[in-house]
């Protein structure tokens, strides 16, 4: 799957499909131009292998972004939602938290949860935006540059 060129907007149909093992290498590929510390083979494998809900959001060969949750008792816990950068700021973030949330509800939950990085002030605009609200923090939670370990701050949307 190529990422460039860039389709126009306009010309792009979107669909979701399963992450699958055949779409890993495009995913991981997206994951490491996105992200600083990006999830490793071994997490999406892993989250794959204990039967998350993981889809990725498509337009023709174009990976647009996905998502991986986990389903508890009556919530979601949304463990990565990432869009390409390349398709940042084209509204295909909400798109994939309808559709998580579309499926969360059919599973008869209640609540999404997630973990968002103290420094991705975007992401925590697009979540407030979507309705998210923060509920706290967890100390250094994730991984930084140097050793050194970032805090996080959870949110929470009712379904």
């Amino acid at each position: 799957m190529s990422a460039l060129p860039t389709p126009p907007t306009a010309a792009l149909e979107a669909r979701f499909e399963s992450l699958t093992l055949a779409r890993l290498d495009a995913v991981l590929a997206v994951e490491q131009r996105a992200y600083s510390h990006p999830w490793t083979r071994g997490n999406f494998t892993d989250a794959l292998a204990s039967g998350y809900q993981a889809q990725v959001l498509m337009a023709g060969d174009h990976l647009l972004g996905y998502f991986v949750a986990m389903l508890g008792v009556e919530e979601v816990h949304l463990l990565n939602i990432t869009v390409a950068p390349e398709y940042q700021r084209q509204g295909w973030a909400r798109m994939l938290l309808d559709a998580l949330a579309v499926w969360s509800r059919g599973r008869g939950a209640q609540w999404l949860w997630l973990e968002v990085r103290t420094s991705n002030l975007r992401a925590h605009g697009i979540y407030l935006a979507y309705g998210f609200r923060r509920v706290g923090e967890r100390k250094r939670y994730y991984p930084a540059d140097h050793g050194q370990r970032e805090d996080a701050v959870v949110m929470s949307f009712a379904l």
